[in-house]
């Protein structure tokens, strides 16, 4: 949502679960591709003419999501990572260093966005909580983190 409110003009999704990537191309993506490691490299490369991407979120927050994104990124390139990391140590080496490659990451300031978004929020433009499909109650919290690692629920809405 927020690279095309940005202006992007390509998106370029990688996953495979069905529901997330329908729900993506509803949100502005363009492409989505479903391979992964060096076949999702490849793919990704093939749809940017060899040149990667000026711009990789890293949503996952496992170590083959981040090493597919250096493989995706063209020179020059930024990857955020925004996934909370599930591994200590950051796979960035000499050679990423010498392709000028930005990586910055962190625990988004939605506060800082809220005045320009909620407007678009409020007028039903756009839907962010469309993620949502599954709600439980506090006392199932364990449950709901299962049903989204098992790919039973995108993502879930815990109240009290």
């Amino acid at each position: 949502i927020s690279a095309k409110l940005l202006g992007a003009e390509r998106i370029v999704l990688m996953g495979r679960h069905r529901v997330r990537t329908d729900l993506g191309r509803e949100f502005g993506a363009t492409d989505v591709v479903a391979e992964r490691g060096e076949e999702g490299v490849a793919r990704v490369r093939e749809l940017t003419r060899g040149e990667g991407t000026r711009k990789v979120l890293e949503c996952v927050g496992l170590k083959d999501a981040l090493v597919q994104s250096f493989g995706v990124v063209r020179d020059g390139g930024t990857i955020s990572r925004v996934g909370a990391p599930q591994y200590p140590e950051v796979p960035f080496g000499f050679g990423d260093f010498l392709r000028n490659i930005a990586l910055t990451g962190g625990v988004a300031p939605a506060r800082a966005y809220i005045e320009e978004l909620m407007p678009h929020i409020l007028d039903g433009a756009i839907r962010p909580g469309r993620v949502f499909d599954r709600t439980l109650g506090l006392e199932d919290i364990a449950d709901g983190y299962r049903s989204m690692n098992d790919r039973e629920a995108l993502k879930v809405l815990i109240k009290p």
